[in-house]
């Protein structure tokens, strides 16, 4: 079944209903699952137009906004993938990727459109589309009048929908592709995680969320914020749109809803009617889980893992984390993520990171995974769980088959309790080995950062030194020293602010915190 599909069939039950709210030209502005399915419609008869097909990639360089939607659907609609890279990572970068998958067209903003004449790689894309009038670009407008195209392109489950870029150990980009069959998998994945019903009012920053929303009946308001830079908003539009819209639930880095519980806390606002909020695609801490509750008093605070290749894994709730958890995690116990999802099975299994496994029999895959509370690798299997990259590029570093059946690598660390919960103890890159033994890096920050005073914490090992860099007053510091006593340091790092990622904002640049500390 093609993902569009289930998209058009919200449009019958929903009709009039809000499917998207973004703020343009400073103004809400509302399009219905009716008018989604309509602007879809008229861009995929404009994309046939341009001779854009089943197979074909199209580069997608756009902010969240209703335009890129109805865009991304009439692509679906006609059987074309939708392709997005991080340009900010560079032309080099950029020109990999493109060589991986070249792209038959491409698709962006007015500003993307000037900064693909200064990207040699993309300048060589011929065929431009625009949400904007630009000048040789195909218009793509939600306003306008034009043919449509009822029809949608009949899909198999296996056929690619969506491909983005991620890196593996080597920083090598990697296609990351999801099929029409694993976007309905997925999409049944968060619906059951996110307990999502029809008519809820949901702020969604994670753009993938926005799919599920849709094929839900969830209205989905787009925040009114430079989401390049989730930790770095301008937190009171957002706010402003949660009292205006009335939102019930929202899912967001564990960055962004830091940006807004800061601002609440400096303004004395509280706002009102949130049921639900769900923090990902970085680590959630406890004091992050804590710093959201004071914020958002009536709402249930989630915390959700999740990777590129498999969104969600597992899923733990403020309410159901115990005294003694707290306890366990100061510690060193590591990161409590909660139960697996129902969704896909997930094990812990010696640590052989960098090393492939190849073809599996049941037998030897039993052989490899761990009891309860032993420290190993996490992989996953499952409908919604990646089985593979495009041309095969990392499938060997991260894929492993049992019996036939495809299970994929986290790359990280952990262990599951007598109760079956998930516990992290961070990347398996990141953790230290040396003469004192095994030091795991969630168990060391998770643990520093409930110390008062300490706003981030990050483990690294430098030329045989175990250094605990922090975000935290001097006084907090040595507190924190104290405490980890356990964890044999030889330097605690006071800093200004430790290196994150750029895409959430909320994970730890090891590589650059290493450079940074090796020139002190």
């Amino acid at each position: 079944m093609n993902i569009a599909d289930v998209l058009r069939q919200q449009a019958t039950e929903r009709g009039d209903a809000p499917a998207l709210i973004d703020v343009y030209k400073g103004h809400d502005r509302v399009l219905s699952f009716r008018e989604l399915e309509s602007s879809a419609s008229r861009f995929s008869a404009q994309l046939e137009q341009n001779g854009i097909g089943r197979g074909d990639a199209v580069l997608i360089l756009h902010p969240m906004c209703a335009e890129l939607y109805a865009f991304l659907i009439a692509l679906f609609r006609v059987g074309a993938i939708g392709m997005f890279l991080d340009p900010s990572a560079g032309p080099e970068y950029v020109g990999r990727c493109l060589k991986i998958l070249p792209p038959k067209a491409f698709f962006g903003s007015a500003k993307a459109q000037l900064l693909r004449l200064s990207i040699p790689s993309l300048r060589k894309l011929k065929r431009q589309m625009c949400s904007r009038w630009f000048p040789g670009a195909m218009h793509f407008s939600l306003t306008s009048d034009g043919a449509q195209r009822p029809v949608i392109t009949a899909t198999c489950d296996s056929d690619p929908a969506l491909i983005t870029f991620t890196s593996g150990s080597t920083g090598s980009p990697k296609a990351a592709m999801r099929t029409h069959g694993f976007l309905l998998a997925q999409h049944r994945a968060l619906r059951q995680s996110l307990h999502h019903c029809a008519g809820e009012m949901d702020l969604t920053t994670l753009p993938v969320f926005v799919l599920a929303n849709l094929a839900s009946g969830v209205t989905s308001v787009l925040p009114d914020a430079d989401m390049r830079r989730p930790g770095y908003i301008d937190p009171q539009p957002v706010l402003r749109q949660l009292q205006r819209h009335r939102i019930t639930t929202m899912a967001a880095s564990p960055a962004f809803v830091a940006r807004l519980v800061s601002e609440c806390r400096r303004s004395g606002q509280r706002p009102g009617g949130m049921r639900r909020i769900f923090a990902g695609g970085a680590p959630v801490f406890p004091e992050d889980l804590r710093a959201a509750h004071e914020t958002f008093p009536q709402a249930e605070i989630t915390a959700v893992y999740g990777s590129t290749e498999a969104e969600p894994m597992a899923e733990i709730a403020l309410s159901e984390i115990a005294v003694e958890d707290f306890a366990a995690m100061e510690r060193g116990a590591g990161l409590l993520a909660g139960r697996p999802v129902d969704s896909l099975s997930l094990r812990i299994v010696r640590n052989q990171w960098g090393t492939p496994l190849g073809e599996l029999e049941a037998g030897s895959f039993d052989d490899l995974c761990l009891a309860a509370d032993e420290v190993g690798e996490i992989v996953v299997s499952g409908e919604h769980v990646l089985s593979g990259y495009l041309h095969g590029t990392g499938d060997a570093e991260t894929k492993f088959r049992v019996d036939g059946v495809v299970w994929h690598r986290t790359g990280d660390l952990g262990r599951l309790d007598v109760r079956g919960r998930l516990w992290l103890l961070g990347r398996a890159s990141a953790a230290i080995q040396d003469e004192s033994g095994t030091l795991y890096p969630f168990a060391v920050e998770c643990a520093a950062r409930q110390v008062a005073g300490v706003r981030s914490a990050a483990l690294v090992a430098v030329n045989g030194h175990r250094i605990l860099a922090l975000e935290a007053e001097r006084e907090s510091a040595e507190a924190a020293r104290r405490s980890l006593a356990w964890a044999g340091l030889d330097e605690v790092r006071v800093m200004t602010s430790i290196p994150m990622d750029k895409r959430h904002n909320a994970k730890v640049d090891y590589v650059e915190l290493f450079r940074l500390l090796s020139r002190e």
